[in-house]
């Protein structure tokens, strides 16, 4: 009796592990699926390119050296490096970004659903915060000097803002091959078509006509 009891123990064991196992993306199962993004299969990521046809170009890219245009209301470009531009990421589950900040310029609060982010800075004085879901909502805040480095869990809201007199630097590193991004504000006040004024005014417990005049900005 208690031999079975072992036996069934350990099989729900195996069967949970086996949940656990396939819960996050798979392994990749050779050396490289370089993507093909002129495939018309549509796959969870991209068709990999013949192997045959792949060159060194495909893992490669260029221009992180340049400083992005800050000319913009949040004072702020954010450079990626993901599969879209080096489509030897295809699979390997990782990508990067350059952010430049103006003087006082901000990267609003966004998420990126797929990745956690690790931020380093590279020039200047950033103030860097996120906040966790909805059990407590807690905000964690962390002022950033050159070679300092700070993560964003996955999924939560987080920012940054260059708190010193001139340009900042940061190297941004995520765990995606593709991280997305969702940016709290366009994606409230600037969706298409237009969220409800009714439903944001009761969410956000304010008049529907300044909800109008915010989603005219966007």
């Amino acid at each position: 009796m208690a031999s079975s009891k072992v036996i069934i123990l350990l099989g729900l064991v195996i069967a949970t592990c086996a949940v656990a196992a396939f819960a996050s993306d798979p392994s990749p199962l050779q050396d490289f699926c370089v993507a093909d993004p002129n495939s018309a299969v549509k796959v969870n990521g991209f068709v990999c390119k013949d192997p045959k046809v792949v060159t060194a170009d495909d893992f490669f890219a260029k221009g992180l050296d340049k400083a992005g245009n800050t000319s913009n209301p949040n004072g702020s470009k954010v450079t990626a490096v993901n599969v879209m531009q080096i489509p030897g990421l295809n699979t390997l589950g990782i990508s990067l970004a350059r952010v430049d900040y103006a003087p006082w310029g901000i990267n609003p609060p966004h998420t990126h659903p797929r990745a956690t982010e690790i931020l380093t800075v590279l020039e200047g004085t950033l103030l860097v915060g996120f906040v966790t879901s909805n059990t407590e909502n807690r905000l964690f805040t962390k002022v950033l000097y050159k070679g300092d480095v700070f993560v964003f869990p996955v999924g939560l809201i987080h920012f940054q803002q260059n708190i010193g007199y001139g340009p900042a630097v940061a190297l941004a590193a995520l765990s995606s091959q593709n991280p997305g991004v969702i940016t709290i504000a366009n994606a409230v006040f600037g969706s298409n078509p237009d969220i409800s004024t009714d439903i944001l005014a009761k969410a956000f417990q304010t008049d529907k006509a300044i909800i109008a005049g915010i989603q005219a900005k966007f």
